[in-house]
């Protein structure tokens, strides 16, 4: 095979043996691969279109820049909407002039018209128990002489002669209420007060007696008016929901007494719902379903965002109304990128300190080792957030900031490498022949310390797309709206229940630090001179 550089024999070797780790060879190809697609994510990911044909023109506004006067002839030299221009009667009745958009017509930083997600034609039966509440009026003497429905607070036997009983025989008083009826009773003032009351007949059921502010009057009160309601919490229902179509069939239901509702309710229901889905208004309506009050709701579906996946947006739309998918696209390849050049300069800085101290040693290695010392006791966050207040946060910025803190670790390996390789033979030969101290750091020490930068590269690449992430989940990292996977979990924190905003942008990461790792691991195998080890 003929190499148009002549590369090392060892070098040759190393990488056959390379490609015959399988894992490690398609892991390689995968990653570049999306690398290179997300460098073409203007060609794939877009809201520009690719070409135009206007007038019998070609126009390529993907590459290059047109005035919106162009295609409306309005005398605006501005950026085009030209999703708002396909729509004009000059494309839409001449066959003639047309556009082709890329294959996602999003944009990263578009915001989605929401007249264009289709909903489904139904209506949502959103059923709410309510807490009873019970108005209560008793005499100077405890006994109950007016209440409505407080059967539900007693038993069977006294539901229906509570009337004329005693306050106390049905429901165990508190002393803090009977101190309140008192100073009632006496015309004085006294707050609003609010305590629980146990129920005899009802262990399971937790209520609580309310009573409102009282101020003196010319007489003393004959009457006490308070409420007995449910605490919250112990309604003893639940809700639900129950989803009905455009004909009124049910398409699903988490209500749990939607099928067993007598035919008469759920005509009231389904004409209920009947007016919800032909737009007309539809107050709540309250409905008394065994003995329980509650809420129904009509509720249409509504575009809101961040909203699930859906055909057109596949992997769902994000808080601010943008396409998932179009910025996972771009934020790999901000992320890819970030993560090559952070690793290039992370190297570049930490083997010249590495190759100075291994190479002279004594007071230049003792002297940088402390500095290094210092240097890595300077905590990274903290100048992030100082430098990111000060000067705002960039690429650049960050960019600079993470390799200078990044490159300790790499000088570590490469000062033990020249330290190991400096007495070596042919490092004594190269000093023998007269060859300056830059000749044999450069020409001949160097390649032969390779190797540690060679195999920590991937793992360092990966270290940095992951660092990246986790910056921008905690805001420090790229400034909005740069597309980013960080930004996204960002996102699905604040936003629980969306969970297409966790998911995709989590697998996304996971993927390529997964196939970073598995490269990684097949080029430490490849410059492992044993590959295999017998034991005997």
């Amino acid at each position: 095979m003929h190499w148009p550089f002549d590369p090392n024999p060892v070098t040759i070797k190393r990488w056959r043996r390379f490609r015959h780790i399988r894992r490690a060879w398609w892991s390689l190809n995968i990653l570049l691969l999306l690398f290179s697609l997300s460098l073409a994510s203007e060609l794939l990911c877009n809201n520009t279109p690719l070409l135009v044909r206007h007038e019998g023109h070609l126009y390529f506004p993907v590459i290059r820049f047109y005035p919106e006067d162009i295609f409306l002839h309005n005398n605006r030299q501005t950026r085009p909407d030209y999703k708002q221009i396909a729509r004009d009667p000059a494309f839409q009745t001449n066959p003639k002039n047309r556009m082709i958009f890329p294959p996602i017509p999003y944009g990263p930083f578009e915001t989605t018209d929401p007249d264009t997600i289709r909903m489904p034609e139904v209506v949502i039966l959103e059923f709410i128990p309510n807490p009873h509440v019970i108005p209560v009026t008793i005499s100077r003497d405890l006994s109950i002489s007016r209440t409505v429905g407080a059967e539900i607070f007693t038993s069977p036997e006294t539901s229906g002669s509570i009337q004329g009983h005693s306050l106390t025989n049905i429901w165990i008083i508190p002393d803090l209420i009977l101190r309140a009826f008192g100073s009632r009773w006496r015309n004085e003032a006294s707050p609003a007060c609010t305590a629980p009351v146990p129920l005899r007949d009802h262990p399971g059921r937790r209520a609580e007696l309310a009573l409102s502010e009282f101020t003196p009057r010319a007489t003393p009160p004959s009457t006490i008016r308070f409420l007995l309601r449910e605490m919250p919490g112990a309604i003893p229902a639940t809700g639900g929901t129950v989803a009905l179509d455009s004909h009124l069939r049910t398409v699903s239901s988490s209500f749990p007494s939607w099928e067993t509702l007598p035919k008469d309710v759920k005509s009231t229901l389904t004409a209920f719902a009947s007016e919800g889905i032909t737009g007309s208004p539809a107050p709540p309506l309250a409905l008394d379903l065994n003995t329980i009050p509650y809420t129904v709701k009509a509720i249409l579906p509504e575009v809101r965002w961040p909203f699930k996946p859906v055909p057109g947006h596949w992997l769902g739309i994000d808080s601010a109304g943008r396409d998932v998918l179009a910025r996972l696209l771009y934020g790999l390849r901000m992320s890819m990128t970030f993560g090559f050049m952070l690793v290039a300069l992370t190297m570049t800085l930490g083997t010249l300190a590495g190759a100075v101290q291994g190479f002279f040693g004594k007071t230049v290695d003792i002297v940088g080792q402390r500095i290094t010392e210092i240097w890595s006791a300077i905590p990274f966050l903290y100048v992030m957030i100082l430098l990111g207040a000060v000067y705002g946060r960039g690429f650049i910025l960050l960019l600079v900031c993470y390799a200078v803190f990044n490159w300790i670790g790499i000088s570590y390996y490469v000062r033990a490498e020249f330290l190991r390789l400096r007495h070596l033979p042919f490092v004594e030969a190269a000093r023998a022949l007269g060859l300056s101290r830059r000749a044999i750091m450069i020409r001949h020490i160097m390649p032969n310390a390779m190797v540690p930068l060679i195999t920590f590269f991937p793992f360092q690449l990966v270290g940095a797309i992951g660092s990246l992430a986790a910056l921008d989940y905690l805001g420090f990292g790229l400034p909005p709206p740069t597309p980013s996977w960080g930004e996204l979990l960002s996102q699905a924190q604040q936003f629980k229940w969306a969970w297409w905003l966790i998911l995709y942008p989590a697998l996304a990461l996971f993927i390529v630090m997964l196939l970073g790792v598995f490269v990684g691991e097949g080029i430490r195998n490849a410059y492992d001179p044993r590959p295999a080890t017998k034991f005997e």
